[in-house]
């Protein structure tokens, strides 16, 4: 398992171009959030779907995070996601991640995401990641 602060820490390491902000690491879950720029928008005034996914992806590795501890060779195998309504192009995401399952080879949780200030989600995201055997990281 590891902290909030830990996880911080290995992020601004291996990935310092990164701008979202963790906000929280609970049980089985995390809560980030990316504040949206000029090149998070598509045409029509709205945030990019790969912004939304790349903010899910992120949740969820830190709510595996959260509780395996930092294993930097967890990846993802599959990602779904569900547009559900137009994120606001001037209000931060907010992405609240919840893990489903973490077995041993495979961690599956799911992502709500949401416009800072908005009650409803724009999009709901299920994610898979591959948790690598422990020879592979010990």
């Amino acid at each position: 398992m590891s902290t909030k602060a830990e996880i911080i820490a290995f992020m601004q390491q291996e990935f310092p171009q990164s701008s979202i902000s963790i906000l929280e690491v609970k049980d089985r879950g995390s809560v980030v959030q990316l504040e949206v720029g000029d090149t998070h928008l598509r045409p029509g005034g709205t945030v990019s779907g790969p912004t939304l996914m790349t903010v899910a992806d992120l949740a969820l590795y830190v709510a595996i995070f959260g509780v395996i501890g930092i294993v930097p060779l967890a990846v993802t195998t599959n990602i779904n996601i569900n547009f559900m309504r137009k994120p606001a192009a001037d209000k931060a995401i907010v992405g609240v991640c919840k893990l489903l399952k973490i077995g041993r080879s495979l961690a599956v949780g799911e992502v709500f995401i949401y416009s800072d200030g908005m009650v409803d989600p724009v999009a709901h995201v299920m994610g898979t990641y591959s948790i690598p055997t422990k020879s592979n990281h010990s």
